[in-house]
Protein backbone atom coordinates (compact mmCIF):
# COMPACT_ATOMS: atom_id res chain seq x y z
CA UNK A 1 0.00 0.00 0.00
CA UNK A 2 2.74 2.55 0.57
CA UNK A 3 4.60 1.82 -2.21
CA UNK A 4 1.75 2.08 -4.48
CA UNK A 5 1.03 5.83 -2.34
CA UNK A 6 4.80 6.56 -2.71
CA UNK A 7 4.70 5.83 -6.66
CA UNK A 8 1.93 7.80 -6.96
CA UNK A 9 3.58 10.93 -5.23
CA UNK A 10 6.87 10.26 -7.41
CA UNK A 11 4.86 10.60 -10.41
CA UNK A 12 3.08 13.79 -9.37
CA UNK A 13 6.48 15.30 -8.86
CA UNK A 14 8.28 14.08 -11.74
CA UNK A 15 5.62 14.55 -13.78
CA UNK A 16 4.91 18.30 -12.65
CA UNK A 17 8.77 19.20 -12.50
CA UNK A 18 8.76 18.41 -16.09
CA UNK A 19 6.17 20.47 -17.23
CA UNK A 20 7.75 23.21 -15.94
CA UNK A 21 10.14 24.78 -18.30
CA UNK A 22 14.08 24.69 -17.93
CA UNK A 23 13.37 21.88 -15.72
CA UNK A 24 14.21 17.63 -16.87
CA UNK A 25 13.33 15.28 -14.16
CA UNK A 26 13.58 11.13 -14.74
CA UNK A 27 11.55 8.92 -12.92
CA UNK A 28 13.85 7.80 -9.55
CA UNK A 29 14.57 4.88 -9.19
CA UNK A 30 15.07 3.93 -5.36
CA UNK A 31 14.49 6.23 -2.63
CA UNK A 32 11.66 8.96 -2.03
CA UNK A 33 13.54 11.77 -4.02
CA UNK A 34 13.60 12.90 -7.11
CA UNK A 35 16.98 14.85 -8.72
CA UNK A 36 15.22 17.22 -11.88
CA UNK A 37 18.18 19.05 -13.49
CA UNK A 38 17.40 22.62 -12.94
CA UNK A 39 20.27 23.97 -15.87
CA UNK A 40 17.50 24.96 -18.30
CA UNK A 41 16.40 27.80 -15.69
CA UNK A 42 19.19 29.88 -15.85
CA UNK A 43 20.65 29.66 -13.05
CA UNK A 44 23.05 27.18 -10.78
CA UNK A 45 21.81 24.40 -8.31
CA UNK A 46 22.64 26.59 -5.26
CA UNK A 47 21.00 29.65 -6.68
CA UNK A 48 17.84 27.89 -7.37
CA UNK A 49 17.73 25.99 -3.89
CA UNK A 50 18.23 29.65 -2.29
CA UNK A 51 16.20 30.98 -4.25
CA UNK A 52 13.31 28.68 -4.01
CA UNK A 53 13.90 28.93 0.13
CA UNK A 54 13.64 32.65 0.28
CA UNK A 55 10.93 33.81 -2.31
CA UNK A 56 9.04 30.69 -2.71
CA UNK A 57 9.13 28.70 0.62
CA UNK A 58 9.79 25.68 -0.52
CA UNK A 59 13.13 23.69 0.61
CA UNK A 60 15.15 21.85 -1.89
CA UNK A 61 18.88 20.74 -1.54
CA UNK A 62 21.74 22.00 -4.45
CA UNK A 63 23.33 19.16 -5.82
CA UNK A 64 26.08 20.43 -5.35
CA UNK A 65 25.79 19.70 -1.45
CA UNK A 66 26.26 15.45 -2.92
CA UNK A 67 29.42 16.30 -5.07
CA UNK A 68 30.55 17.64 -8.28
CA UNK A 69 28.33 15.49 -10.43
CA UNK A 70 25.61 17.21 -8.69
CA UNK A 71 26.33 20.74 -10.28
CA UNK A 72 22.89 21.51 -11.99
CA UNK A 73 20.52 19.26 -10.32
CA UNK A 74 18.59 19.87 -6.79
CA UNK A 75 17.31 16.88 -4.69
CA UNK A 76 13.71 17.47 -4.15
CA UNK A 77 12.08 14.98 -1.57
CA UNK A 78 8.54 13.78 -2.64
CA UNK A 79 7.82 12.10 1.26
CA UNK A 80 5.01 14.72 1.26
CA UNK A 81 0.70 14.61 1.38
CA UNK A 82 -0.09 14.99 -2.72
CA UNK A 83 -1.53 18.80 -1.21
CA UNK A 84 1.64 19.56 -0.20
CA UNK A 85 3.49 18.70 -3.22
CA UNK A 86 1.07 19.88 -6.01
CA UNK A 87 1.46 23.27 -3.68
CA UNK A 88 5.23 23.24 -3.74
CA UNK A 89 5.08 22.79 -7.65
CA UNK A 90 2.42 25.17 -8.39
CA UNK A 91 5.49 27.56 -6.01
CA UNK A 92 8.21 26.86 -8.31
CA UNK A 93 6.83 26.97 -11.31
CA UNK A 94 5.60 30.75 -9.98
CA UNK A 95 9.34 31.26 -8.97
CA UNK A 96 10.62 30.74 -12.23
CA UNK A 97 7.78 32.59 -14.13
CA UNK A 98 8.45 35.95 -11.45
CA UNK A 99 12.12 35.44 -12.84
CA UNK A 100 14.12 34.24 -9.80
Amino acid sequence: RMVKEFRKRRDIVVTGLNNIPGIKCAIPKGAFYTFPNVEGTGLSSSDFANGLLEHAGVAVLSGESFGKFGKGYVRISFANSTRNLEEALARIENFLKAGS
